[in-house]
């Protein structure tokens, strides 16, 4: 680190933070606080890149790429087979004009289904940030080669994002999400020209890599990262997103029902780009290390990152390691304040208000500042707890998930209950925790067909299920449970069931007002919808011809990124 470079962070942080105290000027109620529905597609499609992507998960494909090659892309490609779907979901997102997802789970069952949200959405948040903290402290720290401790990157990031999205609310972290959304594309190709020209470019960047391992140059790996991995952990990412607090914000603070649509598949595509970015600067980097005769097993998963980026961008041109550094933090820093609101709606509008209503709006703005702080400290205390990045991404992978059930099994049939809901939530829970005890490990590794089939890996005291199972195991458990137990147990009122599906079937009017979360507007009739199916009580509409075509148009975006990928590999 250069003076230069250390002159150019703090020009950057001010900055960021002035920007998104900036817009607290236009907070006037809770609504204006938690979801501002004002933007366009621009910044939709910059607010779902940037609260979606951040440094943690170059760090993670990086640290993969070092152990087990280009199919450790899928770590954050698992994302991508679902990505086609985000179209379908955004608008029904939308439709329901909630203010946090928990008013969704709390109308289609009830109250303590909606708590029962809230519970897990706030824990499963407070990780998230705690994964991303722990990201930029191993980066910042390798960047900077320990003149910035972990610590005191987890710190500074924390102080500054917590100031202004405590100030500015969900519009803060969108208008500040522009500008470190593109900060982030800025991160994610700058070190790959550098690393590649050093190493003799990509194809002796491969041949490098062979002669020390073959296997590192495919994109599956029997045993360890192969189809059935690829299938089920892309399975449970369409099972889990929808119970990500914050993607309500992401599908339901635009204008319109296209705006969110625009804004969540192709602000995804976006991050899945940077995604293969990222591996090829990290197959580049271990390629370089080799080539200079470098032991690997000696290096830092979690540092290679930072690393490869200390070492060539000074040399490249003063300055140029502060503006990666600055990214990186934009990076981290537009996921964290997103996220932060997302937790403080679901805490102070489906666990407060309804324990102290009738207050000013001025009291639970407030409020949401308050709990905004305390979900950020528990996610600090989680980044210190984790021993490294990639196990912090799995635990995070699954918790959203295990509530996720409940609302497709909610959204796609009347049959649902809330005492369904609730041994669903459960049983996915305690299958979860069955499955990666090392008794179950333990017991499954007498049988022959268990290694046949790699449902158990290591030996042992490191002897486990392997996550492509454990996830097969906790879906199977939840769906059941909510299937069998909502079977046996009275029905949902026909009422609050009508309203629910009447919601998800009535389009977004222009500048429509919405009073009280997931109501229609007055004045506005519930539509009348095709039906796929409504067999056995399933609730499957005939999708328009606006969600075929985004559909077809993400799959074929899909299908482009992938086969470019395999082109420029080889």
């Amino acid at each position: 680190m250069q003076p230069i470079d250390w002159a150019i962070l703090p020009i950057y942080l001010i900055g960021i933070t002035a920007l998104g105290a900036w817009t607290a000027r236009r907070v006037h109620s809770s609504g204006d606080f938690f979801m501002p529905r004002r933007f366009g597609k621009a910044m939709m499609v910059t607010f779902a890149f940037g609260t979606g992507t951040s440094s943690d998960q170059a760090v993670t494909v990086a640290s993969k790429t070092l152990t087990n090659g280009l199919s450790a892309i899928w770590w954050q490609w698992l994302w991508l087979p679902a990505t086609p779907f985000y179209w379908l979901i955004a608008p029904v997102m939308r439709r329901l004009r909630a203010t946090t997802t928990a008013d969704v789970y709390e109308l289609r069952y009830d109250r303590s289904v909606g708590v029962l949200f809230a519970v897990v959405g706030v824990a499963s948040l407070a990780a998230k940030i705690g994964l991303l903290l722990v990201g930029v402290g191993a980066m910042v720290d390798a960047v900077t080669g320990g003149a910035v401790s972990s610590t005191l990157a987890i710190f500074v990031v924390t102080v500054l994002f917590v100031t202004y999205g405590m100030a500015g609310g969900l519009g803060a972290a969108i208008v500040t999400d522009f500008v470190q959304g593109l900060m982030t594309v800025v991160f994610s190709f700058l070190l790959l020209p550098f690393v590649l020209n050093a190493t003799g470019g990509l194809a002796a960047a491969k041949e490098t890599i062979a002669a020390h391992n073959p296997e590192m140059l495919s994109l599956v790996v029997p045993g360890k990262i192969d189809t059935f991995f690829v299938v089920m952990f892309s399975l449970q990412a369409l099972v889990g997103i929808v119970a990500y607090p914050f993607i309500m914000g992401v599908c339901g603070a635009g204008r319109t029902e296209l705006d969110g649509r625009v804004g969540f598949m192709c602000g995804n595509i976006l991050k899945r780009v940077c995604t293969a970015a990222w591996s090829l600067t990290a197959l580049a980097a271990v390629a370089w290390y080799l080539q200079s005769g470098a032991d690997l097993t000696a290096i830092t998963p979690d540092h290679l990152y930072g690393n490869i980026a200390r070492e060539f961008l000074p040399d490249v041109l003063p300055g140029l390691l502060g503006v990666f550094l600055a990214c990186l933090l934009a990076s981290i820093m537009s996921s964290c304040d997103a996220i932060m609101i997302s937790s403080a709606a679901l805490f102070t509008e489906n666990v407060y208000r309804p324990i102290v209503p009738d207050r000013p709006e001025k009291h639970y703005i407030q409020v949401g500042r308050v709990s905004s702080l305390a979900v950020v400290s528990c996610g600090v205390l989680f980044a210190f707890w984790t021993p490294d990045v990639v196990e912090a991404l799995n635990f995070w992978f699954k918790i959203s998930p295990t509530i996720g059930i409940a609302f497709w099994v909610g959204l796609l049939w009347r049959g649902a209950t809330p005492a369904g809901a609730w041994a669903g939530t459960l049983a996915a829970l305690g299958g979860w925790f069955a499955a990666t005890r090392s008794a179950t490990a333990q017991w499954l590794a007498q049988f022959d067909a268990a290694r046949e089939w790699h449902v158990v890996t290591g030996s042992g005291d490191s002897l486990g299920v392997n996550d492509p199972w454990v996830i097969l195991a906790y879906m199977t458990a939840g769906v059941a449970a909510c299937v069998v137990v909502s079977l046996l147990t009275p029905k949902t009122p026909a009422e609050r069931l009508q309203r629910f599906y009447d919601l998800t079937r009535t389009p977004i009017t222009p500048d429509e007002e919405i009073e009280r979360p997931c109501m229609l507007p007055l004045g506005v009739a519930p539509a009348e919808r095709p039906m796929l199916t409504t067999f056995a009580g399933l609730e499957i509409p005939m999708p328009s011809a606006t969600s075929w075509a985004g559909f077809a148009a993400g799959w074929a975006m899909v299908a482009a990124l992938i086969g470019g990928f395999l082109w420029i590999v080889g």
